[in-house]
């Protein structure tokens, strides 16, 4: 009896994401999850895989007839990595994600490895060393570099010798290298007389955080510890979902590590999500400090080598703790004993790309099969999320104050309309240029907070009012005055600034709104003896840059920061007293049912800033609707009082927590054939569901709309949506099962996704 595996190809079509059973060759033992390459299709190209199960294999008992004659199998070429990459939980994790996510087994299997790992564009690194070859024949190499005078014939030989003799240990040559300049050919030049002899091992790249605050001795509040005693009783009992809402710095980072050290002491590991890379900086530091080395991290802004051997040393053990944005979910561990998702708010934990998982979700599936906690935490939950720990299903964990008792800043609202009725028609009010100078007198910290980057927002024809808009996208271009060229946001198409309108051709062309860019310069007008650093994605494109800027800006060494929403949550930075919201009303405009509660989030977060230490805390928030409720909750910080209100506006137009939405994208270059194709799928769709439900289809179908998508046009393509909005009884899974049952049967070119709950309407 023979050894067999199944293995799933790495390909991406749904006609082959099925299991394929191959034969092991003689000899090789290959566990299941084992990275392989094996023969495919007619022409037997080799073709990377996942072994998902061995098993015995006999021939005898293969099902053979006339009609289906034996298969012959093919045999696996060979393994890529000598462990495998894959755990037995990963594997029925990509299962589950298949059902939950209706994406393709393989697509799921490849966001639990590296992707550069893929290809063998990533391996292990070799840290090169050198050594004496004969310790006892010392003195007689050093004499025989040394000419008649006693003088060195090659001094950089000499120099090296001398250290490795002394040393009287294997050295690095990259740090031979580091301390003697231009070391490399003496090096080479001592291998060929046969003074030294080469040799390796394996190393770890990693990458560079540096704590930016120093640690403090803390010693825990009363609430502090009551949580994590909470979350030490979760760990006990192996299960539950506890939410941990505290005010913007009650200290929820200590009781993570409190419950992360726990965890540990028990033998098991840990994962925590952060939603931003700008956060993980600060976060990595500080748990450095705690943990040393068992911690890895795990993002985007890390290079491939640093990605790939992070991800290592979590599944060769070497490390215990994963930190990391949204990928960290799917760490390799086998182990898990608590799951921590931090700032579990943010929209950034939903996958934008295929597979489009909520990571929330998976994170709360491997605590379930781990048997481990799942703790959430933030100042300003989401409104389910919130409303799910009040009817019980999550444990509500409440830190209602700062650390030592310091007082949450004092925010100012300022109506920007009387603004412009006194006469001042700039970005800045009177109040807030008071307040930023009072910083600059005392030598405090200001940030400044617009999740608008570029200089203008769009640029338009006074005379006839055109607006340039993006060839590729239904959206207007973005000027951005460093570059001097207009910028497309959505799919980075650029275009020269117009001197003439391109429509009337009148030289009227004016800058409107205002953007990152803008404020920054503004600032270095009214202060110029000071320092600005701006922080968005135009500034923080390099790998370390975003590291190098949080850096600067915690040594003092800019009195300002300007920034998007990547400053807006998790910053500790003592020194800050001030925090301005530019424009408040940004967020507030957008189509989405969840503008309210985003922007509450959003304003609440980055006051949260200020006042972080023993000099206390003021903000300014400048808005043209000063009396909205989002503006006027976050004024007192009251994250209750704006539940209530907002959980009642959604309760009377029946939104979710109270009902579902799902969207349906496609998308196209010929807008005729996208409709006409759309039309034909919405309207079969909907004869689907009703057949479904039944009777209760029209009560249960709140909305059924085809129509185009509110970005009509976007990288190029046509967009038509239809939306669908479910009252929440019995029949909702039966509802969604059809839909998506529904698009796997109607597959098309057209066709883009299904998405529940969509985080992004437009």
């Amino acid at each position: 009896m023979q050894q067999a595996c199944e293995v799933i190809v790495d390909i991406a079509h749904a006609n082959v994401d099925r299991l394929f059973t191959y034969l092991l060759p003689e000899g090789l033992t290959l566990p299941a999850g084992s990275h392989v390459l094996v023969p495919f299709g007619s022409g037997k190209k080799p073709r990377e895989g996942f072994a998902i199960r061995v098993f015995e294999y006999d021939a005898s008992d293969a099902v053979q007839s006339a009609e289906q004659p034996a298969v012959t199998l093919k045999t696996i070429l060979r393994t890529l990595e000598p462990y495998p990459i894959l755990t037995q939980e990963q594997i029925e994790l990509a299962y589950w994600m298949q059902k939950s996510y209706h994406c393709l087994i393989v697509d799921a299997l490849r966001l639990m490895i590296p992707a550069q790992m893929r290809g063998g564009k990533v391996r292990e690194k070799i840290e090169r060393t050198v050594q004496l070859r004969d310790i006892d024949q010392a003195e007689e190499m050093l004499a025989s570099l040394l000419d008649k005078s006693g003088k060195p014939r090659s001094p950089k030989q000499y120099e090296v010798l001398e250290l490795l003799v002394k040393a009287k240990t294997e050295f690095s040559v990259s740090d031979i290298a580091a301390y003697i300049p231009g070391a490399s050919s003496a090096i080479s030049a001592l291998i060929k007389r046969g003074y030294l002899v080469e040799g390796g091992h394996v190393t770890f790249r990693r990458p560079d955080f540096t704590t930016l605050s120093p640690e403090k001795h803390v010693t825990l509040s009363q609430a502090q510890q009551q949580a994590v005693e909470a979350i030490a009783s979760a760990q006990t009992a192996k299960e539950g979902t506890l939410l941990l809402h505290g005010v913007t710095g009650s200290g929820k980072t200590e009781v993570y590590m409190h419950a992360i050290e726990r965890c540990l002491a028990l033998g098991r590991q840990a994962i925590m999500l952060v939603p931003e890379i700008s956060l993980t900086p600060q976060t990595v530091g500080l748990f450095r400090e705690r943990f040393g080395d068992e911690i890895a991290v795990l993002h985007s802004r890390l290079s491939a080598g640093e990605r790939f051997d992070e991800w290592r040393r979590i599944r060769l053990g070497k490390a215990r703790v994963a930190v990391g944005a949204r990928s960290a979910v799917f760490a390799p561990m086998e182990n898990a004993g608590l799951i921590i998702v931090d700032e579990e708010h943010e929209p950034s934990y939903f996958s934008e790309v295929t597979p489009r998982y909520n990571a929330i979700e998976v994170a709360a599936h491997r605590a379930k099969s781990f048997g481990a906690p799942l703790v959430l935490g933030s100042a300003t939950p989401s409104l389910l999320t919130y409303y799910r720990a009040q009817s019980g299903r999550y444990q509500l964990l409440e830190l209602p104050e700062r650390v030592q008792n310091r007082p949450l800043p004092q925010v100012e609202i300022v109506d920007m309309r009387a603004e412009f009725q006194a006469g001042n028609n700039g970005i800045f009010s009177g109040r807030l240029v008071q307040l930023l100078s009072e910083c600059v007198e005392q030598n405090r910290q200001a940030m400044l907070f617009l999740n608008r980057r570029g200089y203008s927002t769009f640029v338009s024809c006074r005379s006839c009012g055109y607006v340039v808009q993006c060839d590729n996208c239904d959206i207007s271009m973005t000027y951005h005055k460093g570059e001097n060229r207009l910028r497309c946001h959505f799919c980075g198409a650029v275009k020269p600034l117009p001197s003439k309108c391109p429509q009337c051709g009148k030289a009227f062309i004016k800058y409107f709104g205002i953007g990152t860019e803008q404020v920054e310069e503004q600032l270095n007008a009214l202060f110029p003896n000071t320092v600005t650093l701006r922080m968005d994605t135009d500034t923080v494109r390099t790998k370390d840059s975003m590291q190098q800027m949080l850096g600067a800006f915690a040594r003092g060494e800019a009195q300002f920061l300007v920034g998007t929403q990547m400053i807006a949550k998790g910053h500790d930075f003592p020194n800050v007293t001030l925090v301005g919201v530019v424009a408040a009303d940004a967020t507030l405009m957008i189509p989405d049912y969840r503008s309210t509660e985003r922007t509450f989030q959003l304003l609440t977060q980055v006051a949260g800033r200020a006042g972080r230490d023993e000099n206390p805390g003021r903000v300014v928030i400048q808005t043209y609707s000063p009396a909205h409720p989002a503006i006027r909750f976050a004024k007192t910080h009251d994250y209750k009082s704006f539940y209530h209100y907002e959980l009642e506006q959604r309760k009377k137009a029946v939104f979710p927590p109270f009902s579902l939405f799902i969207r349906i994208l496609f998308s196209g270059d010929d807008e005729a054939a996208l409709q006409q194709s759309v039309t034909q799928y919405s309207s079969e769709l909907q004869k689907a569901l009703f057949d479904r439900l039944g009777a209760n289809a029209e009560k249960d179908i709140l909305l059924y709309s085809a129509s185009p998508a509110p970005i009509k046009r976007k990288q190029g393509e046509y967009r038509f949506q239809i939306l669908i909005k479910l009252l929440r009884t019995a029949r909702l899974s039966d509802a969604i099962q059809t839909i998506y049952t529904f698009a796997g049967d109607h597959r098309s070119e057209l066709f883009a996704m299904v998405e529940v709950n969509p985080q992004d309407m437009l």
